[in-house]
């Protein structure tokens, strides 16, 4: 990255932004990032003890008093301090809690504008901290994706990255690519130095050795997709076999109308739950069959889109009735994807033959979905159907398409370095593929990215991170 970058940003002027959701709640927070932070904060909070002057408070302190506005206490507030630079952007930082009133919060950042902080702009102290070498941008990404978790094993996987996992797993390919970089530098530049010659076979050991952690980076994005955006999840299957009821089951409300007529669905009904500590982005569909039937016939066409789209089906069968021909057909388009066949009506006599479904499908389940008692047995089957006990939330995953491309040109970097070596091409030539990958892992990292992406990343954030 540019000094000339890190320089011009941080020499803005000092922020101020909410750091909480505006609205109602028991407490909100402004934050205030700067060289001023200690004078901006001081001009709109007067400590409970006249003889504590924040301005000359230590970090990881916090001070109780009042904001103070022309003479007049508007609310008790709590001011935590941190010094530059053992502060989240690197620079001094003091944190206002009050109540959190909108009225309150609104006016104490006005107050700390007027007292010469200028409003944050999206992302803004995030920013700062990756300026100033306190994250990688891919910790810094994870901010973004802790914030945006929807589920816990996405949040777990955020916090992984945020925490440092995926920076350190491109640190150990670095680590293995930077010494053979060096050396076949040093050959090529210093040839009357007699640099010993590398043999092959290390050079293909280490490229290889490089190559395959990022292979297992790649391989697992679909992984990180599932934890971070969840699963688009469609309901299909006859009509009145119970695809509402079975919606309403996992709800835990009744967010579909259920009748014994059949076709009552017409159209797609959404919902988005959690299950198996996974998002899954519900659709109920319209039961499939034949029909003269202008709008059933528009649902039933919708009903097969979301089927075709969707990244894990359950598929409900009425277990009081023999397959028709129709479940048939709906068995095989449920072949080599995750789907759960979920035999419905578990509680009337069984007519079903569950052998006959089981080369279709992860797992065959019978419940009836009117029993909340059977919804522990569903969400093992979708876990199953996910493979859920395989992925490890606390893994390095890539979390987005910037870092996956980036991932992907260093491998393919890699792969031109073996073809390389393998076609007897000169060590300079090896050389220039191994460079071409370490740019595209300082890319990744965020360590060579341009203003660009640096704008686009941050433009995704919100106001007070």
């Amino acid at each position: 990255m540019e000094q000339k970058n890190q320089f011009d940003y941080k020499q803005g002027t000092t922020i101020a932004a909410l750091a909480t959701p505006p609205g109602m709640g028991g407490i909100a927070v402004v934050r205030i990032s700067g060289e001023r932070a200690y004078e901006v904060a001081a001009a709109v909070f007067r400590p409970k003890d006249p003889k504590k002057d924040l301005r000359k408070a230590r970090g990881y302190t916090a001070l109780f008093g009042h904001f103070v506005q022309d003479g007049v206490i508007c609310d008790e507030i709590v001011a935590l301090c941190f010094r530059a630079p053992r502060s989240y952007t690197g620079e001094d930082v003091v944190e206002l809690s009050c109540h959190g009133g909108s009225a309150v919060s609104a006016r104490l950042l006005r107050a700390c504008h007027a007292a010469g902080a200028a409003p944050a702009a999206p992302g803004e102290f995030t920013r700062r901290a990756f300026l100033s070498g306190r994250i990688s941008l891919t910790q810094a990404e994870a901010v973004m994706d802790i914030i945006g978790a929807s589920s816990r094993q996405g949040a777990d996987a955020a916090a992984a990255v945020m925490e440092g996992a995926l920076y350190k797993k491109i640190e150990s390919v670095r680590a293995l690519l930077l010494p053979l970089a060096g050396h076949i530098a040093a050959a090529a530049d210093y040839p009357e130095e007699d640099v010993p010659e590398l043999a092959d076979a290390v050079v293909s050991d280490t490229l290889c050795a490089a190559r395959s952690v990022l292979d297992a980076l790649i391989a697992g994005y679909d992984t990180g997709a599932v934890l971070r955006r969840g699963v688009r999840t469609a309901i299909v299957g006859s009509p009145n076999v119970g695809k509402s009821t079975l919606l309403n089951l996992l709800s835990g409300f009744e967010r579909a109308i259920v009748t014994p007529i059949a076709g009552t669905t017409r159209d797609v009904v959404e919902q988005e739950i959690q299950l198996a500590g996974v998002r899954l982005l519900l659709a109920d569909t319209a039961g499939l069959r034949e029909t003269d039937d202008a709008v059933e016939a528009e649902g039933i066409r919708r009903s097969y889109r979301h089927l075709e789209r969707a990244g894990l089906v359950l598929a409900v069968f009425d277990g009081s009735a023999p397959l028709s021909a129709d479940d048939f057909s709906l068995a095989e388009k449920c072949a080599g994807r995750p789907a759960v066949a979920i035999v419905n009506k578990s509680d009337l006599l069984q007519k079903l033959s569950q052998d006959a479904l089981r080369p279709y499908f992860t797992s065959v389940i019978s419940i009836s979905a009117r029993d909340a008692a059977f919804l522990p047995a569903v969400e093992r089957a979708v876990a199953d159907a996910l493979r859920l006990a395989q992925i490890d939330p606390d893994a390095c995953l890539l979390a987005n398409e910037r870092q996956l491309s980036a991932a992907r040109a260093a491998q393919d970097a890699l792969r031109d370095a073996l073809d390389a070596l393998q076609n007897g091409m000169t060590i300079d030539a090896v050389g220039v593929c191994i460079d071409d990958a370490l740019n595209a892992l300082y890319t990744l990292t965020g360590e060579n990215a341009t203003d660009d992406v640096i704008d686009e990343v941050f433009s995704k954030f919100c106001v007070g991170k």
